[in-house]
């Protein structure tokens, strides 16, 4: 039935209590725990079971509560000063950006994703891509940084998981009530709604702008489900990551280009633009498109001019992670907007091919995205060499470790996941400097003044609460699942406060192993059932729901906790969520990892649970393998490795190696060192491993840190570079794109006729070498091309490997007519067998590029 009149019921407040309504509608509540403990003293049952979403809460109280707190001098005297903080807070002047970047004007960073997890009451984000999103926003309102976000606004959002009788996983999808989350509606000054079009196959779809506030940063979301759309366009913004193919191109769509409008309505202009993943890549053509229209621009000069102010930053080395869309869907959705671009459908495709002219290959947005951006990086050390292995044929003749894709590590925003009682513990001996410079390695050195009693006490009142939170969860599954009563009564003495705690949640995809601690499960019983040194495991996560190989590991795991030898020792949380995270990294000893070495990209959990002094076991994958291997260099404990990077053809055998190591780690290191306790109860060698932890990583692995290194290299350079292009009416931008397109035109006259060899074949460390080329360059003047000495050592097939490029200068022309370019005084560092060969390369002042695809030239080894 069809309403004929709609209206919105908002929260009834009394006058005194309206600063709620302002906390409220302002996320920076959820990394603020004195906000949050306002609420909770509101209505402490209230806040549980609204889903810790104060805009619902306040909708919902009874209004004799919300009377009573108006007459707490008390309640008034809190509200008050958070309110004050707040308006302090957003108004500040010295942030950290302003102080940094005072001489920066006009820098705007748009960071487009397609999740952002900033909160469990707002279910628009499915695992650590969108939890990563959402703490680059806090950290980016904290230090003050000029940004804002954007993605989609979700009807359903992810699902929600809960299992059957037989441990199987099942999806179940809820509507979000925008009226009742965190989120606003944009109106432009009339009241009208701020809404964008976006052409779709034969219609248009329009979209309406959301925001939600993040401290300092506006978070813009789009929402399609509109009666003018038409119902298979309404349900675009459902589900994440939800239908098929052609939906989730809808959606990237949507997304990018009308993520890119939505800014234009909005009346913002960014020069920056921050594609967290491929999701998003449309919006560099949007860009394109739109610099077209307004600089006047051919398609190559938009191009470039676009380009200068792009960041992409890929998250998985799995090749089945990205988006592969057909040729024909392709021309369905983009034959009018190729016109538009004013280029043929050929070249449009190829932005989206590694290999260009391969015909047969799909359109992949990494690729669009990889080709458009001026900056790339993956999420750690690791990953960025695999990266720059992944998609090395992008430019094809570049050396893999000369690839242009760098890596910045991922970090997490601290105060969204540390308890309150560390954080209590860290203002009483780090000082209140930690709250706002978690990068400062000096602050967390005073972790080692924290006395060990109360480090301990401290961490274990958090395991108490976590064994609490356990029970009550298992108990409400068991009952919604139909397990027998005495299961149900059971799931009280499940856990034991005092035991080792150890923590796995995460996806539930198959290189994620999460059931390699099971492969011996003899052993396992042994160790988890040890009369004096008792080891329980908490596991939770969700496996996507086509993900069947993922189900049948959560099924593996229920049904082992349903033997009576692992009742007690072990337990499968459903539905996991930011705030089941929250317990599990605050409660946990123990934060266990076992990813299949290199796939995962960085993983951030192990970096909230270790500043809430829960200890790292993990596979050498990630962001733990340079931090292990960082840390092991300078002989300073941080956690333990399994395993030290091996990698073995056989996948079996792979596992049987690693589990065997994990086995060994708890039964001869971890344990012993949890139960190795003095007179007092206190295992003050444990409590050492906790500090060493805490003040070696927390200072590396956190988002402030991560941001700021992207103002430095990325943003404010990318602003600085696009503001050069732009600049007298695109002077710059015309004149790089026509350079270019000469350079293509003349490259392929370019030639190393001749390279003058070394008269020795044997020098002792520390000589120099002096080394002369004789270049072809055709039509291309000397300054317009970099010639480089590629010096290295030579491995077991003949080819350099680690090469370092050395500028070469002109020397002169031969009577040939060839440039000469030599290399002076290049020093020989290191014995061994070495060679060098000579290379030309493009060079122009304005070219952000380090290669152009396909532009570069070697001497033809003889």
């Amino acid at each position: 039935m069809k309403p004929v009149h709609v209206f919105n019921v908002i929260p009834s407040l009394p006058p005194a209590l309206e600063g709620l309504r302002q906390l409220a509608y302002n996320l920076r509540w959820a990394w603020n725990h004195d906000t949050i403990e306002l609420f909770r003293r509101l209505d402490s049952d209230l806040w549980e079971s609204t889903g810790h979403n104060p805009v619902l809460m306040l909708g919902t109280i009874d209004q004799a509560q919300l009377e009573a707190a108006a007459k707490d001098e008390s309640f008034l005297a809190q509200l008050d000063r958070l309110v004050k903080e707040m308006a302090s807070y957003l108004s500040a002047e010295s942030t950290w950006y302003r102080r940094t970047y005072a001489q920066t004007n006009g820098l705007l960073v748009a960071y487009f994703s397609a999740e952002f997890g900033l909160t469990e009451c707002l279910n628009i984000f499915a695992g650590g891509l969108g939890v990563l999103a959402g703490d680059h926003l806090k950290s980016a309102s904290n230090l003050g940084v000029p940004l804002v976000g954007v993605g989609l606004l979700y009807q359903q959002g992810y699902f929600r998981q809960y299992l059957n009788a037989a441990g199987w996983q099942q999806e179940s999808y809820e509507d979000n009530d925008f009226q009742t989350l965190p989120v606003t509606r944009e109106r432009r000054a009339d009241g009208s709604a701020v809404t964008v079009e976006v052409a779709y196959p034969g219609r248009s779809v329009t979209a309406q702008v959301w925001r939600a506030q993040v401290g300092r940063i506006s978070l813009f979301l789009l929402d399609s489900n509109l009666p003018a759309n038409r119902p298979e366009d309404r349900v675009i913004t459902d589900q994440l990551y939800g239908g098929d193919l052609e939906m989730r191109l809808k959606q990237e769509i949507l997304l990018g280009i009308g993520g890119y409008r939505a800014l234009e309505a909005l009346g913002l202009e960014p020069t920056v633009y921050h594609m967290n993943e491929g999701h998003s890549a449309f919006l560099g053509l949007e860009r394109v498109h739109r610099l077209k229209e307004k600089h006047g621009l051919s398609f190559h000069e938009a191009w470039e001019e676009a380009s200068a102010g792009l960041i992409f930053t890929g998250h998985t080395p799995v090749p089945a992670g990205h988006d592969y869309f057909p040729a024909s869907l392709m021309d369905r959705y983009f034959g009018d907007y190729i016109d538009r671009l004013g280029i043929g459908r050929g070249d449009f495709l190829a932005l989206g091919r590694q290999n260009p002219a391969n015909d047969a290959e799909q359109f992949c947005m990494t690729v669009l995205a990889l080709r458009m951006a001026a900056s790339r990086n993956g999420v750690s050390k690791l990953h960025g060499e695999v990266s720059r292995k992944m998609w090395k044929s992008i430019w094809p003749g570049v050396p893999e470790d000369e690839v242009p894709i760098g890596h910045v590590t991922n970090g997490v925003h601290f105060r969204s996941w540390i308890s309150l009682e560390m954080n209590q513990l860290y203002d009483r001996y780090l000082g209140p400097k930690w709250r706002e410079e978690h990068a400062d390695a000096k602050v967390w050195q005073r972790v080692g003044g924290i006395p060990a009693e109360e480090l301990w006490r401290t961490h274990e009142r958090r395991r108490v609460r976590l064994v609490a939170f356990a029970r009550h969860h298992l108990r409400l599954q068991l009952e919604h699942r139909g397990a027998p009563q005495s299961e149900i009564d059971a799931a009280g003495e499940a856990l034991d406060p005092d035991a080792l705690t150890i923590g796995f949640a995460r996806r539930f995809a198959t290189y994620k192993r999460a059931t390699l601690l099971l492969r011996d499960i003899e052993r396992l019983g042994r160790i988890l059932n040890h009369a004096e040194r008792p080891v329980q495991i908490l596991f939770a996560g969700k496996a996507h729901p086509r993900d069947d190989a993922g189900k049948e590991l959560i099924q593996r795991i229920v049904g082992l906790a349903q033997q009576k030898e692992f009742r007690r020792r072990l337990v499968f949380l459903e539905d996991y969520d930011m705030g089941v995270a929250r317990y599990l990294v605050q409660g946990s000893d123990i934060w266990l990892n076992t990813p299949l070495r290199p796939l995962e990209a960085s993983g951030t959990s192990g970096m909230k649970a270790l500043a809430n002094g829960a200890i790292n076991l993990s596979t050498l994958d990630g962001w733990w393998d340079e931090a292990w291997r960082a840390a092991a260099s300078e002989n300073q404990f941080i956690g333990w490795a399994i395993g030290r990077g091996e990698r073995y053809d056989n996948a079996e055998y792979q596992d049987q190696v690693e589990s065997a190591a994990l086995y060994d780690l708890l039964e001869h290191d971890i344990v012993p060192a949890f139960y190795d306790r003095g007179a007092d109860g206190v295992p003050r060698r444990w409590i050492a491993n906790m500090k060493g932890s805490i003040s070696h990583l927390c200072p590396l692995f956190n988002m402030q840190r991560v941001v700021k290194q992207y103002a430095a290299d990325s943003y404010v350079t990318a602003h600085e570079r696009y503001q050069r292009l732009t600049a007298e009416k695109s002077a710059r931008a015309k004149a790089l794109a026509a350079w270019i397109s000469r350079i293509r035109a003349n490259w392929a006259q370019v030639r190393v006729e001749r390279i003058a060899a070394l008269a020795a074949t044997e020098l002792a460390v520390g000589s120099q070498i002096q080394v002369r080329a004789w270049i072809r360059l055709g039509a291309i003047p000397t300054d317009e091309v970099a010639v480089e000495l590629y010096l290295g050592r030579l491995d077991s097939g003949g080819e350099i490997t680690g090469g370092v490029a050395i500028p070469m200068q002109p020397a002169g022309q031969s009577p040939e007519g060839f440039c000469i370019f030599e290399a002076a005084a290049v020093p020989c560092t290191r014995s061994g067998l070495h060679g060098y060969t000579v290379r030309v390369l493009p060079f122009h002042p304005d070219e952000a590029k380090t290669f152009l695809p396909g532009l570069i030239t070697w001497a033809d080894a003889k």
